[in-house]
């Protein structure tokens, strides 16, 4: 990829790296329950990872 990004792409690209994020840590408790372990990751919307995954940007 090029050192130098085109603006479209650029924003394309920031936009799916936000959805790779965990959810809050206060969203398990408030939907699990307080003893409940869960991964935060489980109560994420899109799961994407760089390697798995290929996005069209």
């Amino acid at each position: 990829m090029s050192r130098v990004k085109k603006l479209n792409k650029k924003l394309r690209l920031a936009k799916q790296s936000r959805r790779t994020k965990w959810a809050p840590f206060w969203i398990i408790p408030k939907i699990f329950g307080r003893g409940r372990r869960v991964h935060p990751g489980r109560r994420t919307a899109v799961k994407r990872n760089w390697r798995r995954s290929r996005i069209k940007a």
